[in-house]
């Protein structure tokens, strides 16, 4: 999958333009604030309509201006398209090959990538529910009844809750209990063996996008911490007695403190850098470099699963990095089309073939290309 084409009109501080990106690496250089980061953006909205960054849609739309518009040509399943995204006050419209959609999550089924961004270090900063919501996305862009099964989880377990607060009010309603665990049980198992199937193939594409990014030096570890001590071993009906099991152990708990202490909403992945924790022990270019493989792991599931390479978008990833882990990023990610920004003409500077741009103000150049198989 690549970008052949992206046009650009009214959207936030970015020139009217017309950006053709080569098929290898790209590198977005430029100060901050001029646009890098919006460009990057601008690609992530093929993928369902929805920024990476919190803010409303109506943010994207020229300060100036009533509306904006992006346009892109892309090259994916095996043929040439197109698709159009129009923000307006409240509201955007989406076409994909010229006919309108009713909603932009069509674009998913067309258009993947995969993205990173500083915030993306949370993954490791913060706690477990960064972790687990890094590995429900993830899934539920795999397939969708993997978000149908997320969904009915959550709904079910706020249900549990509720009950759980009214019983020290109700004390009688304590019997119904069982019968909401029968079904958050199985839906709970459920979840936490895709998450664990995720989690087995994500790990051994991260190891060895970490290795090369660490020139070998470094080792990296993800493992799924089941609050019911689920395994990757256990088969769904030893996934459900464990759960089960989990929760009439902690029904007393549950019901003194109005929540379901147990279960994959309260599970977390483990990320370690030779045997320790990259949370408490990592630098912040070993945190960064472990978030990247990461990311890179996912793309190559996205591959495995969809039959073609997802588009690799990498926002600010450079910085904090030791020139052996730059050249990696910039040099060594072939077979996949990759967008990166830099702050510094450093970055760029180690670039063996690919195509540079420079963003000053909003305005987007295309400096040079390098090699082969740059734009035309």
């Amino acid at each position: 999958m690549r970008v052949i084409a992206l046009k650009l009109e009214n959207y936030r501080n970015l020139n009217n333009d017309i950006i053709l990106p080569c098929d290898g690496v790209n590198v977005i250089c430029g100060d901050n604030a001029q646009g890098k980061t919006n460009l990057i953006e601008a690609l992530w909205l093929f993928c369902g309509g929805h920024s990476f960054r919190p803010g409303k849609d109506s943010e994207v739309i020229c300060w100036n201006k009533k509306n904006a518009r992006l346009e892109m040509r892309f090259f994916g399943q095996e043929r040439e398209q197109t698709a159009k995204l129009c923000f307006f006050s409240g509201k955007k419209t989406v076409e994909i090959n010229g006919v309108e959609k009713k909603s932009a999550a069509a674009l998913i089924e067309k258009f993947c990538a995969v993205v990173f961004s500083p915030e993306h270090l949370n993954l490791i900063k913060r706690g477990p529910g960064e972790r687990r919501r890094f590995i429900d996305s993830a899934i539920c862009r795999e397939k969708l009844k993997n978000a149908v099964l997320l969904s009915k989880y959550n709904r079910l377990l706020s249900q549990r809750n509720s009950l759980l607060k009214n019983i020290s009010k109700n004390p009688s309603i304590r019997e119904t209990l069982p019968v909401w665990d029968e079904q958050l049980i199985k839906i709970g198992a459920a979840l936490t063996r895709k998450r664990l199937e995720y989690i087995e193939i994500l790990t051994k594409s991260a190891e060895k996008y970490h290795s090369g990014i660490s020139n070998s030096r470094e080792k990296l570890e993800i493992r799924y911490i089941s609050t019911a001590g689920i395994t990757a071993d256990d088969d769904i009906y030893k996934a459900e007695k464990k759960l089960g099991d989990e929760l009439k152990k902690r029904n007393d708990e549950d019901i003194r403190t109005g929540i379901t202490n147990a279960g994959p909403h309260r599970d977390d992945i483990e990320i370690l850098i030779n045997a320790k924790s990259a949370r408490s022990f990592a630098s912040q270019g070993q945190q960064r470099s472990a978030v990247l493989s990461l990311k890179l792991a996912e793309a190559s599931v996205l591959k495995e699963r969809m039959g073609e390479e997802p588009v690799v978008l990498l926002d600010d990833v450079l910085s904090e990095l030791d020139s052996s882990r730059r050249d990696y990023l910039l040099n060594e990610l072939t077979g996949c089309q990759v967008f990166i920004t830099c702050c510094e003409d450093s970055g760029s500077e180690q670039l063996k073939s690919g195509k540079i741009f420079n963003v000053r103000n909003g305005e987007i150049s295309d400096v040079s290309a390098l090699g082969s198989g740059h734009g035309d």
